[in-house]
């Protein structure tokens, strides 16, 4: 049995539900924070008013290994862009680029995904293909959003928005498409 903490955000309610079988793709992302504490703070802003919602991930993953989930994964949460109706954002607490993601000289990830953090990520992904059976779809953050942004020292030079998890993301180690097929199936 897998230890997921629910520690739903104040607006998870204003989220749209969606049915189980809409759900077929995971995205893999890193929080590009420092701990989960600041993780927290970022995903309970407020960002689109009109809505009363924020950005978040479904889950949570911490460097020990601790899972929390502030969106129901039945609810569509704001993680990635065109891909939130049908999938479920995994953040992994992670530094990334932080705290200059946009920086044109900063653009290299250097920490590295401990063991417990992987683990606790496989065992998520194995629970999660049993309860959502149209599963078949694993990417990460930086495939799905490829976008360019102007770096934050040079207007002139772009950077890319999105680059977690990151060269250092262990996929062979963590999961493949195939395992989630076969799980699901």
């Amino acid at each position: 049995m897998i230890d997921i903490r629910p520690n739903p955000l104040p607006y998870e309610h204003r989220l749209p539900e969606r049915p189980a079988d809409a759900v077929d793709l995971v995205v893999i992302h890193c929080t590009e924070l420092p701990d989960l504490a600041m993780a927290r703070e970022y995903g309970e802003r407020v960002l689109y008013e009109d809505r009363g919602t924020g950005a978040s991930g479904h889950y949570y993953v911490d460097r020990d290994g601790t899972i929390q989930c502030y969106v129901d994964p039945l609810r569509i949460a704001n993680h990635t862009r065109g891909y939130n109706p049908r999938s479920i954002g995994i953040e992994l607490v992670n530094t990334g680029r932080y705290p200059d993601w946009f920086h044109s000289a900063r653009q290299v990830m250097t920490e590295p995904y401990p063991a417990e953090q992987i683990d606790a990520l496989r065992a998520l992904l194995d629970d999660l293909a049993l309860r959502f059976p149209s599963l078949r779809h694993i990417a990460g953050h930086e495939d799905l959003d490829t976008a360019m942004v102007a770096a934050s020292d040079d207007p002139n030079r772009e950077v890319p928005r999105k680059r977690d998890p990151g060269p250092l993301f262990p996929w062979s180690k963590a999961y493949d498409a195939a395992r989630l097929a076969r799980l699901a199936g």
